[in-house]
């Protein structure tokens, strides 16, 4: 069996110091510098990739993006320069989206928005290199993408998800004590019961998330937000006895598969997000709740059916005119896809259930 390049530097690692993490593993397949996922070749988002995003999805996203900045722009008195930085940006079609609204409905904050982007291609340091004091960060699909241990619970006791390697070469998993006490006692902080789940029952634990966190709010200085939208939900509706083999999910070509393993490099890893984590290392950085909500309730709060409405109006009166020329025929076809975008934002089956969070300081 022909090793790949990634392959043969994860071998390698477990050969001279041993099994390693899950996490550990899952920072080699997507952040590993040439060969990751993520650092590899051309982005993988879109739909000739292996997944989509909102911004794929339609570009009302970012026209309620563009509201709700504009929203947080007057709360903070109107800055100019507005900084606002976006992590996990990929080919920069939301900022593009976001600029092109305020260009044609808020020119005043267009003038004095600074609007960085940061590629996904950074995971959790994206703000590194950042110099400027940011008065938003946002994300859209940036936590899911960090690094994450297992847990697995064996005989009524709580063992960690290693990697290791057989003689011929292969991956596979095998349980060992907790890497840390962070680790061990994470479920317990969230007061998870655990101990009566059944046998076999697994979860995923986002440190990276929770420095994420702490590094963004340092960030952002006196006053500012963060608002990031992923999918996932609180701990008490993440980690129950429903979810025995956890939320871990790959994706190759848009098709789903559950052996991590395989592929290194070549597929998409990702898990639900736990936002009670976030909530509470948000509040030991001193910031303050905003909204903690579905991307449903946000998208409707944020005006996109009357948008819709709008644009219909404006851009396809010629259905009611003229609905069986030519011209109306067509622009049925392009309303009907326009719509059908929105109502995908907005399933409460799909990505209207994502959650949206936005901390405040």
């Amino acid at each position: 069996m022909a090793l790949s390049p990634l392959q043969q530097v994860i071998i390698g690692r477990i050969q001279r110091s041993g099994p390693i993490s899950f996490a550990d593993y899952m920072q080699m397949a997507l952040y590993e510098p040439e060969y990751g996922y993520y650092v590899s070749g051309p982005a993988k988002m879109g739909w000739e990739g292996d997944y989509y995003t909102s911004t794929d999805v339609s570009s009302f996203f970012a026209y309620c993006m563009g509201q709700q900045l504009l929203q947080m722009w007057d709360a903070l008195g109107q800055p100019s320069p507005f900084v606002v930085v976006e992590q996990g940006s990929g080919r920069g079609k939301l900022a593009h989206g976001i600029r092109l609204w305020a260009e044609q409905h808020a020119p005043t904050l267009r003038a004095a928005l600074n609007y960085h982007t940061e590629d996904i291609r950074a995971g959790q340091n994206a703000l590194a290199q950042n110099v400027l004091s940011p008065s938003v960060i946002l994300s859209n699909e940036l936590i899911d993408a960090f690094p994450v241990h297992i847990v697995q619970l064996y005989k009524k006791k709580l063992y960690e998800v290693y990697v290791d390697i057989q003689s011929d070469g292969r991956l596979y998993e095998v349980l060992d004590d907790p890497f840390s006490h962070e680790i061990a006692c994470y479920l317990d902080s969230y007061k998870i019961p655990w101990q009566t789940f059944p046998d076999g029952w697994r979860a995923e634990i986002n440190l990276d998330a929770l420095h994420w966190l702490a590094r963004s709010a340092q960030a952002i200085g006196h006053h500012g937000f963060l608002l990031t939208i992923d999918y996932g939900d609180k701990a008490r509706a993440l980690y129950t006895p429903a979810r025995i083999n956890g939320t871990l999910a790959c994706y190759f070509q848009h098709q789903f598969s559950d052996a991590p393993l395989i592929r290194p490099g070549k597929q998409d890893i990702t898990a639900h997000v736990n936002f009670s984590a976030l909530l509470s290392e948000g509040r030991r950085q001193g910031l303050h709740l905003h909204t903690f909500t579905t991307q449903r309730l946000w998208l409707t709060q944020m005006g996109i059916s009357e948008e819709l409405e709008r644009v219909r109006a404006r851009d396809f009166a010629v259905i009611d005119m003229d609905r069986a020329s030519n011209r109306g025929q067509i622009a049925l076809l392009q309303w009907y896809n326009l719509r059908q975008g929105v109502m995908a934002l907005t399933d409460p089956a799909g990505m209207g259930n994502f959650k949206v969070l936005i901390l405040k300081r």
